[in-house]
């Protein structure tokens, strides 16, 4: 694996006393032999990548009391990733001169020990108790070179995986921002949630840090110490949450700081055990007039975690299901909002549907959100991939599809406006099944400017996005405008409503390709004459737009939803709205479409208006005539009228397939 720090690592070798060995220690490594003439200090040596464990260049920077300043040991102390302490074994007036103030971490190197028989531990483990930053105590020889290569690899390891972060050796546990982010780990891990890693989920999980799968005996090894040491480590032969952190926990404790380190770096996480952001936030280029859409892998993933986590199987997330869900985000990332924006049952809690939903606004509105979101979920770790970005699709242009005349896009944006009061709310709410009654249980806080679900264009499942626009023509912005469709919404019982409507509409879209419906909202109130020089019916007459599309939510069931696949369709083939386009145009549109429409142009219609036919129709009824004439018996004119409407299926089969044919060499 790519080691997670590329920069040099430098490391700064300091004495208290003169005569310890410092410069003997880095000139040994260096000659791999013991001078017979030592400097003060040395020069600055690079240790290539290469020739290093973990693949990673050191800068080994000497210093000397004698020839520097103590402002001189400051600036190296700041520059350090790592610092070594020398002293003397044979010197206890040495040990008790070494001096630990440091922000990063310690080697405590005691040279010399060929000049005596016993070990300094005892002398320097009360010293290590002491202070956190030790990272770990080497004793060495620059004249037998006992240790020396050892002691470089220490120097690097606690740079590159250091125990501080970890670990905490007074209490001999784990720290709690290292528990945090290992019990992350663990629930993207457990694959189906059910509070254990068993053996495919283990091999997983290695396979996913370490390349490498474990054996069966391996594993049951693993859960053997486990079992000896913890109580309940191990649960139904699958590993538990307890069970994973003390493993860890050994792991430190035997020395092994790298095995957790190389965990986390997996997941993410940095030195100070927090995400990345590299690893949150990916790049990803969006070009103008383009749009990002989560994609079908990312959608089978976000399907697995509702499955995950829809414990009780009834296609919702409870209020309880959905905590536990986020459990792995460091803050609850959807509020009360949410339930008002995507579609809920009747408790109000998630649907299956209303949860992809959220997730697709989502990555619509915010793709920066949307990657976060699925970092902390582990896409990139579960899915394989180099990063979350591999489940975002980026749209092509807008202009190439209108010159193309098709699109591939999957979710659409209508901007909503209306003056205050119109039904621009209700309208939104309708969207998702919500009569008046059940929109006047929204509590004003809870109230969502938007409203995403699916609908259906021609068999095709798309997604919808509503946004309601606040009411200000002055102030409208960019984001205000930019849609795939515009509703112009108006009370029917109030005379000043359509007055707004027609002023955006003669502000911003009159010279738009953006396609424009006027909704007659609260059509079951009683209907006034609006204060505008021109009725709405003759306004959208005259700018060549649709009738006003009468709507109202005050009904006994859910909303109709004709009007959303109206707006999708147009939304999806806005050319087909501009009522000066040639016939032509349409029939290109149908003849690609197989629209179910009466267009008499498509080969539903066609099909249809032949099944209509008079000459089929007497056809049929002579038959019938000479059926009853010849009084023939009920069977034998069952079996008659069978051969008939086999007959004539295959008449109908054979235009059919031949206008399909038609159509595929026109396409061609």
């Amino acid at each position: 694996q790519t080691p997670y720090r590329k920069a040099p690592a430098r490391l700064t070798y300091m004495e208290f006393n003169s005569g310890v060995g410092k410069t003997s220690l880095i000139m040994s490594l260096v000659s791999e032999e013991f001078p017979d003439e030592v400097p003060l200090r040395a020069e600055e040596i690079t240790i290539p990548a290469d020739v290093t464990p973990e693949r990673v260049p050191t800068h080994i920077v000497d210093y000397s009391e004698a020839e520097q300043s103590d402002e001189q040991l400051y600036q190296e102390i700041s520059k350090a990733n790592v610092i070594c302490i020398v002293y003397s074994v044979n010197n206890k007036k040495s040990i008790e001169k070494v001096s630990l103030v440091s922000a990063v971490p310690l080697i405590l190197v005691g040279n010399k020990s060929d000049l005596v028989e016993h070990s300094s531990m005892e002398t320097i483990l009360p010293i290590m108790n002491q202070y956190q930053d030790i990272e770990t105590c080497v004793e060495c020889s620059a004249k037998n070179l006992k240790n020396i290569s050892e002691l470089f690899y220490y120097a690097q390891k606690a740079v590159l995986h250091p125990t501080g972060p970890l670990y905490c050796p007074e209490e001999k546990e784990l720290k709690p921002s290292c528990i945090k982010a290992l019990t992350r780990i663990f629930k993207i891990s457990d694959l189906d949630n059910d509070g254990t890693l068993n053996d495919s989920e283990l091999n997983f999980f290695q396979r996913t840090c370490f390349n490498t799968p474990l054996a069966p005996q391996a594993l049951e090894d693993v859960k053997n110490v486990v079992r000896r040491n913890m109580m309940d480590g191990v649960k139904d032969n699958g590993l538990t949450l307890k069970g994973f952190l003390f493993l860890h926990t050994l792991f430190i404790q035997r020395g092994r700081h790298e095995t957790t380190w190389t965990v986390l770096r997996r997941f993410g996480y940095d030195d100070d055990l927090e995400l990345t952001q590299e690893y949150l936030f990916p790049l990803i280029k969006i070009p103008p007039d383009c749009t990002t859409e989560l994609n079908h892998n990312a959608y089978l993933f976000l399907q697995s975690v509702f499955d995950k986590h829809d414990k009780d199987r009834d296609c919702a997330l409870s209020p309880e299901e959905v905590k536990d869900l986020f459990k792995v985000f460091p803050y609850m990332p959807w509020g009360p909002d949410v339930n008002n924006t995507v579609c809920t049952n009747e408790q109000g809690w998630l649907t299956y549907q209303g949860y992809l939903s959220q997730w697709t606004l989502t990555t619509y509105l915010d793709v920066q959100r949307s990657l976060e979101y699925l970092g902390y979920l582990g896409y990139s770790i579960i899915y394989e991939q180099e990063s979350q970005a591999a489940a975002i699709t980026v749209t092509r242009n807008k202009r190439i599809d209108l010159q193309k005349k098709q699109t591939q896009r999957s979710v659409f944006r209508c901007n909503v406006l209306g003056a205050r009061g119109s039904g621009k709310s209700g309208f939104l709410q309708a969207f998702l099944g919500r009569n008046l009654q059940r929109q006047r249980r929204i509590r004003e806080e809870h109230k969502s400017f938007y409203a995403i679900s699916t609908t259906y264009v021609y068999g095709q499942e798309k997604y919808l996005l509503l946004h309601e626009v606040m009411p200000d023509i002055d102030f409208l912005t960019e984001t205000d405008l930019a849609c795939d469709v515009v509703c112009l919404v108006y009370d029917v019982n109030n005379p000043r409503s359509f007055e707004y409507c027609a002023k955006v509409y003669k502000q911003y879209f009159i010279d738009s390709k953006t396609p424009c419906v006027v909704i007659a909202a609260k059509s079951d109130l009683h209907e006034v004459r609006q204060h505008y020089s021109l009725s709405p019916h003759d306004f959208c007459r005259k700018h060549k737009l649709h009738p006003p599309q009468p709507f109202t939510c005050s009904t006994n069931e859910a909303p109709s939803k004709d009007i959303y696949t109206r707006l999708t369709t147009m939304a999806m083939y806005p050319l087909l709205c501009q009522t000066n386009k040639l016939p032509s145009l349409r029939r290109q549109y149908h003849a690609r479409l197989h629209c179910m429409c009466a267009c008499n142009r498509c080969t539903y219609c066609l099909c249809q208006n032949l099944l209509k036919l008079e000459l089929l129709r007497s056809i049929k009824a002579q038959l019938r005539t000479v059926v009853f004439n010849r009084h023939m018996a009920q069977a034998d004119l069952k079996n008659s009228t069978f051969w008939l409407r086999a007959s004539v299926g295959a008449t109908v089969f054979a235009v059919l397939g031949f206008a399909m044919y038609r159509a595929l060499l026109k396409q061609r």
